[in-house]
């Protein structure tokens, strides 16, 4: 349940995978009418329970990291929940066991720390929304939160071309 896009569509064919990223207070459990996400006691948070969910979408529209994704023809919300049926019993995600890169892995903070010269950051900023997760992305050394605003993701400028609806 990784969700791969473009970095940038008009100048390269390279993609990022997108994850989700078990925040501490999931805004997707949060706007659930029907409770049908929870977030485990190790602080994984799951698909939709397949019983409850009603597919209204809340989640999809809710998350800050565009991560849920309504699967219509199961008419339910699925995500990355890390494998849980393999992390929960001490194995990696099956993502960190194939990725050819390691660009995804499946190890501690600690451990890419004494590793890498880059820092584990958990701390999200959206706007005056502070977000902390159990997934950590990368950042360089003293950056303490990584500040997203969707304003830096919208095509701007007067010699662009801007894509047309036919």
């Amino acid at each position: 349940m990784i969700n791969f896009d473009f970095v940038d569509r008009r100048e390269t064919i390279a993609t990022a995978a997108f994850v989700c990223w078990h925040c501490d207070e999931p805004t997707c459990a949060q706007v659930c009418p029907a409770d049908a996400i929870k977030k485990y006691e190790d602080g994984i948070v799951g698909s939709s329970l397949k019983p409850r969910c009603i597919a209204c979408s809340n989640c999809v529209l809710a998350c800050p990291f565009g991560i849920p994704k309504l699967v219509a023809p199961a008419e339910q919300m699925m995500k990355c929940d890390m494998c849980y049926d393999r992390t929960s019993v001490g194995k990696r995600p099956m993502c960190a066991t194939v990725c050819p890169s390691q660009a995804l892995a499946y190890v501690t903070p600690e451990a890419i720390a004494q590793t890498r010269r880059e820092k584990p950051v958990n701390t999200f900023q959206f706007g005056s929304q502070t977000i902390t997760t159990k997934v950590f992305m990368m950042a360089p050394a003293g950056v303490e939160s990584i500040s997203i605003d969707v304003a830096d993701y919208t095509w701007e400028g007067e010699n662009e071309a801007v894509p047309q609806a036919f």
